[in-house]
């Protein structure tokens, strides 16, 4: 069984995050915390914490799929993130249960995180990323 601890984030993929962190600053009073480039992903991403989970704006720089997915649909929804504990035996089960993965291993993520998606055939067509922090952190990334 799969130990899923909390939801880490909700990603939002955004055409200009400097212009999305406006929006949500004056529509809900967030405030960012992290803020990153993630190359791995090719992508910038803030963190605007939210009790004990994030929200989070993604924008492509040199991610494709992120880019055609806002040419396709425009900003909004891109994926749901839960926090798990032993994201190897995770993906090790769930790939033994034949759910359909994007990553059969974690790679590294935002903060530095282990990071792994199931493909949305999975869940009925939402992404999930499954997340493990290398060590406990807060909202926003901090710990």
């Amino acid at each position: 069984m799969i130990k899923i601890k909390r939801i880490d984030h909700v990603a939002i993929a955004v055409d200009n995050i400097d212009h999305a962190l406006v929006k949500w600053q004056q529509a809900l009073g967030l405030e960012p915390g992290v803020r990153e480039l993630v190359s791995s992903q090719k992508t910038e991403a803030v963190l605007l914490p939210v009790g004990e989970s994030n929200i989070e704006l993604i924008e492509p720089k040199g991610n494709e799929g992120l880019q055609k997915f806002l040419e396709k649909r425009g900003p909004g929804l891109h994926h749901i993130a839960v926090e798990v504990e032993g994201i190897e035996a995770a993906l090790v089960l769930l790939k033994s249960l034949h759910v359909p993965l994007i990553d059969e291993a974690p790679r590294i993520g935002a903060r530095g995180h282990k990071v792994a998606f199931l493909h949305p055939r999975a869940t009925g067509g939402v992404l999930v990323e499954l997340v493990e922090a290398e060590h406990s952190v807060g909202p926003g990334g901090q710990p």
